[in-house]
């Protein structure tokens, strides 16, 4: 397997020294049979009194950091150093029932799914499922693969990626209305329409590894269930099918259950200066 060491740092500054509540920390990559952890190292400044990892109803290892006394500035500095070998999932991999949308998850998919599976009510009129019918040819089947491909291809080509560091997401309707977003809103966009199509789909979280060396960044999109491989990655921000260029780090429903960093201060909200994060690749 290829090797990547990927370091993200984090740097929060504030006017005056503050106190700082929990935090907790989703730095870690999964480890699974394509992706495997050889080492990795967190260093945090000031620091914290206690550092203990736990893994979430997800399977993500979340670091879970408390700290006593004041500081300036808090910097968190994570290391990894893992082997990649993305799979390679085509067309023909799907099971026979699954090759033409639409089809059906089994009974026990469906109850293992359900999280999945279900919208969250913030589109009443249902214009996501709406806009996703569309590329649906009209009383016919058509192949799923192609359909999913079809819909992180549209996304990519007709809204423009606008990046946002701000906290949070709107609501996928509300991307869809703006006709633009964050790769965060373009997986939220993207794991609605197919939820609304039927499929089980999921929020996928981690860094994106671009072309030239030691260059990279955090990145957001989606992960659809199909029966035979099991979760494929669509990156509606790219347009592009697979994990070649990304390392996934956490998995859930929704986003609040993958952020990579976030924790309270204790002070004025003046107080806080702003947050700078960098992410550094290297392939050997």
């Amino acid at each position: 397997m290829p090797t990547l060491t990927i370091r993200h740092l984090t740097t929060y500054r504030y006017v005056r020294p503050v106190a700082f509540g929990e935090h907790r920390m989703m730095l870690r990559p999964r480890d699974t049979d394509d992706q495997r952890v050889i080492e990795a190292n967190i260093e945090i400044r000031p620091q914290p009194a206690c550092l203990r990892f736990v893994l979430d109803d997800f399977g993500n290892q979340v670091g879970i950091a408390h700290f006593s006394g004041a500081a300036q500035e808090l910097c968190v500095n994570s290391i990894v150093c893992l082997e990649q070998s993305p799979p390679q999932v085509a067309a023909h991999d799907l099971e026979a029932h699954a090759a033409s949308f639409p089809f059906d998850y089994s009974p026990r998919e469906s109850a293992d799914l359900a999280l999945c599976l279900e919208r969250d009510g913030t589109d009443p009129e249902d214009e996501v499922g709406h806009w996703a019918r569309q590329l649906l040819p009209p009383g016919e089947s058509t192949d799923t693969f192609d359909l999913l491909c079809r819909l992180s291809r549209v996304i990519h080509c007709t809204f423009r990626h606008r990046r946002r560091e701000a906290k949070g997401a709107p609501w996928p309707v509300e991307t869809l209305r703006f006709g633009h977003g964050s790769c965060r809103d373009f997986a939220l966009l993207m794991i609605d329409a197919a939820r609304a199509l039927g499929f089980a789909a999921r929020f996928a979280s981690g860094y994106l590894i671009l072309s030239s060396d030691e260059h990279g960044s955090t990145h957001a999109w989606a992960q659809v269930y199909l029966p035979g491989p099991g979760w494929a990655d669509f990156d509606p921000a790219s347009g592009n099918f697979g994990r070649a260029k990304l390392v996934v780090v956490a998995v859930a429903p929704d986003t609040q259950h993958t952020l990579p960093l976030h924790g309270t201060f204790i002070g004025l909200a003046s107080d806080s200066v702003g947050m700078d994060v960098k992410v550094i690749t290297r392939a050997s």
